[in-house]
């Protein structure tokens, strides 16, 4: 017996015996046949049972196989979609960097430990200049053609970074240090000197090569990179990991850098933050000195919101963070890429806090000047600790210990460093006591 499907009636035909008597026919028998009994639901079965047996696929598993396609090419669209954006965003803050080239040979080269792994030096510099109208409005004084010419380095970092990556020291040199510039031309404005006998933060003006080399002659540490900010940069940067939190034990109020503060803590964003990094009346005894301490502690601080989960652990934050970044700095070609900063601030990261150890080079008075300093009878100490790799923080690491040769030394008095603070409300009674502990 033969089965066809055909439209929907089933026919049926015997040989060898006889049929049974056909039905009579109705008046509307001339369309399809009325389905067989056991009403819609065995209608309903009887193309399914006869598709399984004529071998066609179901029809939930052509469904199955659209969606499927479907499925694989929305997924497919999505990645190119991401894959697209995220190279525009990556090359979007590569074109936010501007770069410098310092790669001349003439600041030397770090040591490799026993292991073969190098320190890392960079030179961060806090610009002062007023070369563009963000900059001008931020900083004041703009009212005539000289108070816009050129720019001076109002802060000066050496940020060393062991081989090992277990500790870091930030040493700042004063910008009223008086030394030797050496001969310098400035590719971008073409401003030359051929070297000359003044305040280090001067070399500036001849390029941030110039003050890289500078800072390498007075200190004979190897610096390879730099990292510059300007008044806007610092602003951007503060605004970037939500601000940065200080505590002040007084009232705070500056008349030249316009910072005012009540006596607590705060957190300081935007220009309340470039005002706290550029006070020198409001801390201390009011010099050079006294500022870099408050630079000491806004660094820190940054440092700690950098590390900080909330600030990594949020693609927003870390995008903006990025952002700000690469249009804030000015850096060397060494670190001319998102890769490449990346890669320092890894570096960075594995540093614990409490083994980042923030310091001010030794200065004396000049003899020829009351408002300017020259280099102090213990900087030589620790100009050598920086450019020997060694620790200034305090603590160890127990993975540094393994990996690192077993060695005791004992390191004179001389070439030990002190470090004075002021624990008084009187002002002036670390510099005071400093100079008595030197003499």
């Amino acid at each position: 017996m033969g089965d066809s499907w055909d439209g929907g009636s089933v026919r049926q035909t015997t040989r060898g015996r006889s049929a049974a008597p056909p039905r009579p026919r109705r008046a509307d028998d001339s369309g399809p046949a009325r389905p067989p009994r056991g009403g819609r639901a065995a209608a309903r079965q009887a193309p399914q049972s006869q598709g399984r047996r004529s071998g066609r696929r179901p029809k939930p598993a052509a469904r199955r196989k659209r969606l499927g396609r479907i499925a694989l090419f929305t997924v497919s669209a999505l990645i190119l979609v991401v894959a697209g954006t995220g190279t525009w965003l990556w090359q979007h803050l590569n074109g936010n960097i501007h770069s410098v080239s310092i790669d001349d040979g003439a600041n030397g080269k770090e040591k490799a430990d026993a292991f073969g792994r190098t320190p890392i030096n960079i030179l961060v510099i806090g610009s002062d200049g007023r070369n563009n109208a963000a900059d001008c409005r931020l900083g004041g004084g703009c009212g005539s053609a000289s108070s816009t010419a050129g720019r001076n380095a109002d802060v000066e970092m050496v940020v060393h970074v062991s081989a090992d990556r277990s500790n870091a020291t930030v040493m700042s040199v004063p910008r009223d240090t008086m030394t030797h510039v050496p001969a310098c031309k400035d590719p971008d404005s073409g401003q030359s000197t051929p070297g000359y006998y003044g305040q280090i933060n001067s070399a500036l003006q001849y390029g941030p090569a110039c003050q890289v080399t500078t800072v390498h002659q007075l200190t004979g540490v190897p610096i390879d990179h730099f990292v510059m900010l300007d008044f806007s940069g610092v602003v951007k940067m503060s605004d970037a990991v939500g601000g940065v939190s200080v505590c002040v034990s007084d009232n705070v109020y500056d008349t030249y850098s316009h910072l005012k503060l009540a006596k607590g803590p705060h957190t300081l964003k935007g220009e309340a933050a470039l005002e706290f990094v550029r006070s020198r009346h409001g801390f201390g005894d009011g010099s050079d000195l006294g500022r870099t301490v408050s630079q000491h502690l806004f660094l820190s601080a940054m440092i700690r919101n950098f590390k900080s989960a909330g600030t990594l652990a949020n693609p927003t934050k870390v995008y903006s963070l990025a952002d700000a970044a690469t249009k804030a700095l000015t850096v060397d070609t060494g670190l001319g890429s998102v890769g490449k900063l990346i890669g320092l601030a890894t570096a960075l990261d594995k540093i614990p806090s409490k083994r980042m150890t923030f310091t001010t080079m030794q200065t004396a008075p000049d003899p020829s000047n009351a408002d300017r300093v020259v280099v102090g009878s213990g900087a030589k100490s620790l100009f050598a600790s920086i450019a020997n790799d060694q620790s200034l923080s305090s603590g160890s690491d127990k993975k540094t210990a393994s990996a690192t040769p077993s060695a005791t030394a004992t390191a004179p008095a001389s070439q030990i460093a002190v470090r004075v603070e002021n624990g008084t409300t009187t002002r002036g009674r670390a510099s005071v006591v400093a100079s008595a502990l030197i003499a």
